[in-house]
């Protein structure tokens, strides 16, 4: 990976992007990502923990000083050096030109294009968005419903793969359907999914249902979905979020920690608020 990734980096990027130190080494290892690689790999105290462990045990006024030296943290400083100087700083001159004309830009389509709704810029924002929980078909005769358990869990596993392993405990729980309260009708939630348009950064978010209680938490988007940051279609973009049942059930019967759940206040069954209508004055 180091060989391919330096020989595209060096190749591509064009050599007054770089600078002159992080070329410089590049030239010292003839301009080859796999000599390049095997330098840094074969000399480097940063490639092993062996080596790293006796190049830190020595003095640390040596340290200090040989670290610099080290043919990784050589090329990484001068790669950032260049970086820094050549791109960042120059592009950082231009940002606030950007900046300018994109309001101009974005002012001039508002105003001729009167029957077009704008969105906002809401980077770095708190956002929401709202949906329904909801299966969906992208294929012919093809149907997904709108939540997994820990059956298909248990139908997915295999001993000793690092994706699909399951933990002995959790394996005597669902054997012995020991969900305590987390439980529906025999089985555990563990996913379900929704046509909430979330994006990238969204996961962890909280899902609420439509009187406020957490329900779940946000953290992927079906296959047929992962296209919704450039067009987004009801029909079949789905976000996938973990069951706040499953989360309990981990929390508290397969990890013990009873005590966590104790602190929070759980809404079971959820309950909708209501909210006392005012009479109209006569």
């Amino acid at each position: 990976m180091a060989t391919a990734l330096l020989d595209i980096y060096f190749k591509e990027v064009p050599s007054d992007k770089i600078g002159g130190e992080g070329y410089q080494i590049w030239m010292e290892t003839n301009k080859d990502g796999r000599t390049t690689a095997n330098n840094i790999f074969s000399k480097s105290a940063l490639t092993s923990y062996d080596a790293l462990k006796a190049f830190v045990d020595r003095p640390y006024a040596t340290v200090a000083t040989e670290i610099w030296k080290d043919p990784a943290t050589r090329l990484l400083i001068g790669l950032r050096n260049g970086y820094a100087e050549l791109v960042s700083q120059p592009h950082d001159k231009i940002q606030s030109d950007i900046n300018r004309l994109q309001r101009r830009y974005m002012q001039a389509q508002i105003e001729v294009r009167k029957d077009r709704r704008f969105y906002p810029d809401a980077n770095s924002t708190l956002r929401l968005t709202y949906g329904k929980v909801d299966g969906y078909s992208p294929r012919d005769a093809v149907a997904y419903d709108f939540m997994t358990t820990l059956d298909g869990v248990m139908e997915k596993y295999k001993p000793g793969d690092y994706e699909f392993d399951v933990p002995e405990k959790l394996r005597q729980l669902h054997a012995s359907k020991d969900y305590g309260q987390y439980g529906q009708n025999g089985k555990m939630p563990v996913c379900f999914i929704a046509s909430n348009h979330t994006t990238g950064g969204n996961s962890g978010s909280p899902a609420l249902d439509a009187y406020g209680n957490l329900i779940g938490l946000n953290f992927d988007r079906t296959w047929e979905g992962t296209m919704s940051d450039i067009n987004y279609d009801a029909s079949i973009c789905r976000n996938i979020m973990v069951d706040i049942r499953y989360v309990l059930f981990v929390v508290d019967k397969f990890a013990g920690a009873t005590h966590l759940v104790e602190e929070m206040k759980l809404v079971h069954p959820k309950k909708a608020k209501v909210v006392p209508m005012r009479k109209k004055a006569a």
